[in-house]
This record gives structure tokens, sequence and C-alpha cells, in this order.
């Protein structure tokens, strides 16, 4: 059996059941949140692991410490003292954790990631506990494969990594990224079945732009400005081996990185090692499957609208390019396309004349289309290319004005708003208001969660346009086939899936609820798995030929559930770490 970690390995007792084997006992053992099961250490285990006298003599079980721990959560007094909570038990007790987060999840979504994490990326050095992960920077880049040893884990299968350099819609963050890369592997392992054990979140600490960080006497990052070209460059191909030596297996996704670099980034390295960046192509992915689903609930096609999409960072430019790659599933040429997709930037359109980074280009509307237009300002856009469909990605809170939402509305009886930007105070618009401009008509769903809406005595659920519709099954797919590529067309099938996963299970939804992301993870596990085996990417032998039956019964055995397993020693265990 392959090692697992050098404090413990997963063995098979002499009835076949799955046992821990631990290499450490004592105290040490009671400060390993892997390890620790706290008060629920039999009296059996207690003797063999040397713990007696370390606990109090009672015995709980699972179900008892999630009791206890939600009543905790319950008496904290904000959203952030409760993710500070949430934090501080996962790295007390990680399968409590995850027991807790399961149970939960609807509740403690928005606690643990968006739109709670926010605030806790710009309070992270001073919120900092306890050490999670790996921090690479600018002063020991040059001994990244010596420094990824120290981990003690043997087998990592996924790593989220941020620069920090463009966090939600709150932008530089220096070290406080972290807490992104935290978050969203809480995610996986939550949502997407990755055992806590394959996972690494990593901060890549290139330093900050902003003065106010380095100046901050409790900042925990690099304290020089930002590397940028070739030291910029050097310091991620540095990172990129050390991985592939040491996690060989491991997918990288790419978090938060600046626009520029994103793309940069995730171009070089996607054939490099398996990767993806979720800004990028999660928010495409996961905006495109909200799309389909509110056209299915017009009654037209996607080909059927006219698209406006504001803001053409990283997330806007992925999300036009997957609604390009839709439309021309459905048959559109690209100059049809270029009818019905439009993206603007704080400068307005982007045209074919204008000058503008190069990754903006492959979205420009030639000018020619733009004859006779009064503006290209959003609201002359939706007016003069007559736009059904109107989606933010601007991180401009209100820039979805009643005009702007009122022009959607005169062109087609449905319109469809999607104000996506994070956290809450960058939306574009509040849904409240967006129903009310529109009479009632919108279809709108978000980025971040929002209540139901109650007008002229109809309710109206808001859905959630989270990535972790995506990312959390789209990795798992790639762990479990040993993708050697995350293929666009793997990207897109995740889309498709939770499209389709939404129609079967919540036919009057944009998106699920958030308690079905488990059920959502593994419809699109499901359909990346066959994609890549389809496309030939898929390295694992035991996937091969299996048909859709036997592939979804080999993802439901290797979902990861929490759940405490019997403790056994290995030889030489002892309190020593």
């Amino acid at each position: 059996m392959a090692r697992i970690s050098r404090y413990y390995d997963v063995n098979r007792d002499e009835a076949g059941h799955r046992v821990l084997e631990v290499k450490v006992t004592g105290f040490p053992l009671l400060h390993l949140p892997l390890l620790n099961k706290s008060t629920a250490f039999t009296d059996e285990e207690r003797r063999l692991l040397g713990l007696e006298g370390l606990l109090p003599s009672g015995v709980s079980t699972l179900d008892d410490q999630k009791a206890r721990a939600y009543a905790r959560f319950q008496e904290q007094g904000t959203d952030l003292e409760k993710h500070a909570y949430l934090r501080n038990l996962q790295d007390y007790n990680e399968v409590l954790f995850f027991a807790l987060l399961e149970e939960h999840v609807e509740e403690m979504l928005p606690i643990i990631y968006t739109p709670t994490v926010g605030e806790a990326v710009r309070l992270f050095s001073r919120l900092y506990r306890y050490p999670r992960g790996f921090a690479l920077s600018s002063r020991n880049v040059a001994r990244a494969s010596e420094l990824l040893r120290n981990l003690h884990q043997e087998d990592v299968r996924m790593i989220v990594a941020t620069d920090s350099s463009a966090i939600l819609g709150i932008g530089d963050q220096g070290f406080g990224g972290m807490a992104i890369s935290i978050g969203k592997l809480s995610l996986y392992t939550a949502a997407g079945g990755v055992g806590p054990d394959k996972t690494l979140p990593v901060e890549l600490d290139v330093g900050t732009g902003r003065q106010d960080l380095i100046d901050d006497p409790l900042y925990l990052g690099e304290r020089h400005a930002r590397l940028t070209g070739a030291e910029y460059d050097d310091f991620i191909e540095q990172f990129v081996r050390a991985v592939q030596t040491r996690y060989p297996k491991a997918i990288i996704q790419w978090e938060d990185f600046s626009k520029d670099t994103a793309f940069r980034v995730l171009e070089k390295y996607r054939k490099v090692i398996p990767s993806f960046n979720d800004d990028i192509q999660g928010t495409g992915a996961v905006t495109l499957a909200g799309v389909l689903r509110a056209c299915a609930l017009k009654g037209e096609r996607l080909r059927d609208q006219v698209i406006v999409v504001h803001g053409a960072g990283a997330g806007g430019a992925g999300v036009a390019a997957a609604l390009r790659d839709g439309l021309g599933r459905e048959g559109l040429s690209p100059d049809e396309v270029a009818r019905r997709v439009f993206v603007l930037d704080s400068r307005g359109l982007l045209t074919d004349d204008r000058s503008m980074e190069e990754y903006k280009r492959a979205l420009a509307t030639p000018r020619a289309l733009t004859q006779g237009w009064r503006g290209t300002d959003l609201l002359s856009v939706v007016r003069e290319a007559r736009a059904t469909v109107l989606l933010g990605l601007s991180g401009q809170g209100g820039i979805f004005s009643e005009e702007v939402v009122r022009a959607a509305a005169a062109n087609t009886p449905r319109p469809v708003v999607f104000p996506l930007s994070n956290p809450t105070a960058n939306t574009e618009a509040l849904p409240e208001d967006i129903l009310r401009w529109s009479a009632g008509q919108a279809i709108v769903a978000t980025g971040s969660p929002f209540p139901e809406v109650e007008f002229e005595g109809q309710t109206h659920r808001i859905g959630q346009g989270n990535n972790a519709f995506v990312f959390p099954g789209l990795g798992f797919a790639a762990v479990l086939t040993r993708a050697s590529e995350i293929t666009d067309t793997m990207v897109a099938e995740a889309a498709y899936a939770l499209a389709d996963y939404t129609a079967s299970a919540w036919p009057e939804r944009t998106y699920p609820p958030t308690h079905a992301l488990r059920e959502a993870s593994r419809a699109v596990a499901l359909r990346v798995a066959r994609q890549a085996i389809t496309e030939g990417v898929a390295r694992e032998p035991k996937v091969l030929g299996l048909d859709d039956e036997g592939l979804s019964a080999f993802i439901e055995r290797r979902f990861w559930r929490p759940k405490y397993l019997p403790y056994r020693t290995a030889p030489g265990a002892g309190p020593d770490l």
C-alpha cells in the first residue's frame, strides 16, 4: 500500500475493514487535526494510544460532538466570529468539522466561503492562529522542493494555489489569500469527495502592491513590492517543478490571480501539469449552466439570446468565452456569435479598434457592428444590441441601474439578469430592485447568497451562481481519472452536467439549492470523468472501459465521507512526532 502520511496509513484489519494505523501516540496525537477524535476515542483506543488521563472520561459519538459543536457555532455573535470558530474547529478535528459542514452546508457555506471569507481574507494576519497549508515565498522559492518535503502528506492530489493579487472583488490582499485556498479546499472535501489528507492549500507569497500591508506590524507576508516580469515567472516555474517532483499525481487549481497573469499562467502550464483556473473556467462554466437553465425557463434556447457581459476581468472573460462556445455548440457561426455576445470593461464596449490587453482581443466586437449606435456605454449597448441577458462580473456595486434593467426588460418579456460579483457589497444590483424594475418578470441569479424576494404576491427564489457547483466535481473527476490535462471540453461538460442536473432535480430553478452541493458535484464528476475517458486524457486504468453505471459506482466508492475509523498502532509508534 502506498504511503499516505509520515504519521499514519490507512490499512485493513483481519476482517477487511479499514483502520487507521497511527505512528504517533499520546499528547501529540491530539494535536494532529486529521487524526484527533477528541472525546470520541474509545476506552480501548485511549489505553492503546497513551491517551488515558488526557481526555474527559466520557466517550462521545460523532453525533454527540456535532450537536455540541453546532451549539457553539450558534453562540457566535457575527458571521466573522462563526468563520473563525469553524476554522478553529477544522484545525482541531477535521472529521468533526466536515461532518458538521455536511449536515449544515446551506447555513455554513456563506460562512466558510463567499461572502464572509472576503472579510477573513482582509483580516487574515490578525486572525492567524494555526499553520495550515504550504507558504512559498520569495525568500525561499529556490528551495521549493526541499520545503515541500517538510509536509507530512505523501500523496497530495488537489492543490489550490493563489498569489493573492485579485481576491474576489477586493483586490490585492497579500498573504491573506491563504484563506481562499483553505476555503476552496474545504469545499473540495465537503462537496467534491476529495479526502482532506489529499488536499493542500498554497500561498505563493510574491509580495504585495499595497504599502498599507507592508507597513502593518502584524502583516505576515513578505514586505516588498510584488514580483513582476522574469522574477515572477521564475517563481511560478520553480513552484510547478517542485510540485511535479513531490506530488506527481496532483492537480492545481490556480486561484485569484490578476487578470493578465491568470491567463498567462493557465496557458503556460495547463499542458505541463493538469491544472485549471477557477476564476476563468469555473466562473464561465457555472454561468453558462445558469443561463442555459434560464433559457429553458423562458422556453427558449441559448442561440435566441443577445448577451451583455459587464466586466472583462478573468471572470468576465471566462464567462464570455464559455457563452461563445455554447452558442457555437448550438450551430451559430463565429459571425453570428459576434452579434450575440457583447463584453464591456470600465471604458465601455470592447471593440476591435480599441487598445486593450491581449487577452481581451478575442472578446472584442467588430466596430462595424456598432455603426449607427448612439453610444457604447452599458445602457447604450443594452438598448442598441437589444440585449436579453445581462451578466455582471464588474465588481461595481449598483452598476445595473433601474434604467439599464428597464432597457433589458423592454427587449424581452423575461430578461435574464445575473449580478454575479462578490462579495455582497460589489453586486451589480439587488435582486429585489431588479424584480421591481422588471415588474417581477426578470430571472435573477446572483454570486452571493440572497434570500427569496416577495413581489406582488409571488415568491421569487434567487439562484446562486456559485462556482462551488462546478469546481469540486471538476477537480474530483480529474483526480479520479488521473487526467493528464483538464481540457476545455471537460470544463464545458461540467457546465452542461450542472444544467442537466438542475433541470432534473430542481426544474423550477436556475441553480440547485446549496444543500444539494454534493449531489450536484457527483453529477458533474460523472460527466467530466466520462469526457476525460472519451478524450483519452484519463490515465487511471481502473476507469477505462467502465460504462456510466460502473463509473458512477467507482466515483461513489471513492467519495470521502466524514466518519471515524478504528485505530491501531503501527510498529514503533510513540509520542514523538
